[in-house]
């Protein structure tokens, strides 16, 4: 079935994608400590706990979108999204440095931030995507993206200008680099997106993908905890 939106036809899959989207918006503004951070309120402590967090799923998500789409050319599936993703992740690359200076003008050195471990949350988001990149249906990264580049958009400009007004947290407007790089400008992001996810027919990529982001909705909340589990750091 397909439903009329506007000049454009979308498939059911990809409403229930953005669904997942909307869906995590609703549980952020929900959730005390992310509704504070969009209302400009989060207090330092808060404020640096959620780029600690966001810091260690970055490094990893940047080398995973790689490699995931490298893994879809060698495949032979759907080189475009493959294509995609390696450019997805060259965009990315160098994001994890505008957190560590962000968090440096917080008084974060780089080894607090390396010592302060990941969440149990950001953990498992890490082992989801590393699961899904090298089990054969490495397209569901794409679901991971399109959630996070959709709270981007909605989400990340309007903070920043929220963060700088209420100017509560030191050196506030050295510290948002992260989210102003990440504010309206993923729009295009996530139009593109959209418009090549519309080719996938596969009914269990389709599946994969919508489990890939109802994932990630589930655990984002978690960059928000006040406690973080000490991991060793990876190298491979």
């Amino acid at each position: 079935m397909h439903t009329q939106t506007g000049t454009q036809t979308r498939t059911d899959w990809t409403e229930a994608l953005e669904h997942e989207a909307r869906t995590l918006l609703e549980e952020l503004d929900a959730h005390p400590a992310a509704r504070r951070l969009f209302d400009g309120t989060l207090d330092a402590g808060g404020y640096a706990r959620y780029l600690v967090q966001t810091y260690h799923y970055v490094r990893w998500s940047t080398p995973l979108l790689a490699e995931a789409g490298q893994r879809m050319k060698h495949l032979g599936l759907h080189p475009e999204l493959g294509e995609l993703l390696i450019q997805k992740a060259a965009e990315e690359r160098g994001h994890e440095r505008w957190l560590l200076a962000d968090l440096r003008n917080l008084g974060w050195p780089a080894e607090r931030v390396e010592g302060a471990g990941r969440s149990p949350a950001v953990t498992a988001y890490i082992a989801w995507n590393r699961y899904t990149t090298m089990s054969g249906m490495p397209a569901a990264f794409l679901g991971t993206a399109y959630v996070l580049e959709y709270l981007s958009v909605h989400r990340a400009s309007a903070t920043v200008e929220r963060l700088l007004a209420a100017n509560t947290i030191p050196n506030i407007h050295k510290a948002v680099t992260f989210l102003r790089g990440h504010g309206n400008a993923d729009g295009a992001h996530v139009a593109e997106l959209v418009s090549v996810l519309r080719s996938l027919t596969d009914p269990a990529e389709q599946s994969a993908l919508l489990l890939s982001a109802r994932t990630t909705r589930a655990l984002y909340t978690g960059l928000f905890a006040r406690e973080t589990a000490k991991h060793p750091a990876h190298t491979s």
